[in-house]
């Protein structure tokens, strides 16, 4: 069912919602959290799409907030949909003139009581995602800075020197498979870590979260290389049994390698939209290892004599079996 408001306010959208369940017969009961999504008339229609792909897994109410111009009148025009195939509720929030400044004014009263808040910005996200008015309405904030028009390394960065708990990016999301295949390769056999390499596209984000990453966890340099793409193609561990390493040429398989054993076929395809939002969707807590993932990230980036030295008797968090020797 679609509901067209014009010219309306927060208590009508309210009242239109309400309509809408009872017509389709869609108990708000049964959403578990409010999502967000902060997008403009560019990206909302995948955005959008996105998150209705994953109300069967996770029933939400979508709140899509598109802010135009700021000058002239206040205005509010929404649409609300219930059913087509959804188990959650979308209403699709257009603002303009001066209410723009103050879309949180709107979004707050359409939120679901006692649930979750996540807050979404599918392009373009805010210096500082946890001081921005929507975004301080949510537990948790996602980001993606591969979406950014530009500079995709320096969002991340920007993005990471504002850093609160429940931030959380794409680029880190996107590493999943990466991150566990890699850790599998480390629990199958003893070895000492000498150093690394992640090879991907220029700019790209999530290749400079790896990286920050494997140095973080293993306390071993890891060097940056570029390539053709797409997206990240090779993660390489150089060991003193030999190499392991992950390479992948097409965005869709790869290729595993460890010592001792014969290369296999890995399943590695680039992961749609609507894969990455459930997954972080599914997590409402604060993420400790992208938070140390990403303040190493920040610490590799100053220059040599303004980076955070160790704590004297500390020593890094290896995964399993691994001791990592000291660089010569």
């Amino acid at each position: 069912m679609k509901i067209d408001l014009t010219d309306t306010n927060a208590s009508e959208v309210s009242a239109a919602m309400v309509r809408a369940r009872r017509a389709v017969g869609s108990p708000a009961m049964g959403m578990v959290l409010t999502l967000v999504v902060v997008t403009d008339e560019a990206t909302y229609y995948d955005a959008m799409k996105a998150a209705s792909a994953i109300s069967s897994e996770h029933p939400a109410r979508v709140l899509g907030v598109i802010r135009r111009s700021a000058r002239g009148s206040s205005e509010l025009n929404a649409q609300v949909r219930i059913g087509n195939n959804s188990s959650g509720e979308a209403v699709l929030l257009r603002l303009n003139g001066e209410v723009t400044r103050h879309a949180e004014s709107v979004v707050l009263p359409l939120l679901l009581p006692d649930s979750p808040v996540v807050v979404w910005w599918p392009g373009a996200a805010p210096q500082n995602p946890a001081e921005d008015p929507l975004g301080a309405l949510g537990q948790r904030r996602l980001t993606d800075a591969a979406a950014a028009a530009r500079n995709k390394a320096g969002a991340l960065h920007r993005v990471a020197r504002n850093y609160a708990a429940g931030d959380s990016d794409f680029a880190w999301t996107r590493l999943t498979a990466w991150r566990a295949l890699l850790a599998a390769a480390l629990d199958q056999v003893e070895v000492n870590i000498i150093d690394g390499l992640v090879a991907a596209e220029r700019g790209n984000p999530s290749a400079e979260l790896l990286g920050a990453w494997l140095e973080d966890r293993l306390g071993v340099p890891v060097e940056r290389k570029l390539s053709h793409g797409p997206g990240i193609t090779e993660a390489r561990l150089t060991t003193d049994r030999g190499t392991i390493s992950i390479t992948r040429r097409n965005g869709t398989s790869g290729v595993f390698s460890i010592p001792g054993e014969v290369d296999r076929p890995v399943a590695l395809k680039r992961r749609s939209l609507p894969e990455l939002l459930s997954e972080d969707l599914r997590r409402l807590d604060e993420d400790d290892v992208y938070a140390a993932t990403i303040r190493h990230l920040l610490d590799r980036a100053k220059p040599p004599g303004r980076r955070t030295p160790a704590k004297k008797g500390t020593k890094k968090t290896a995964p399993k079996k691994v001791t990592p020797k000291k660089a010569t």
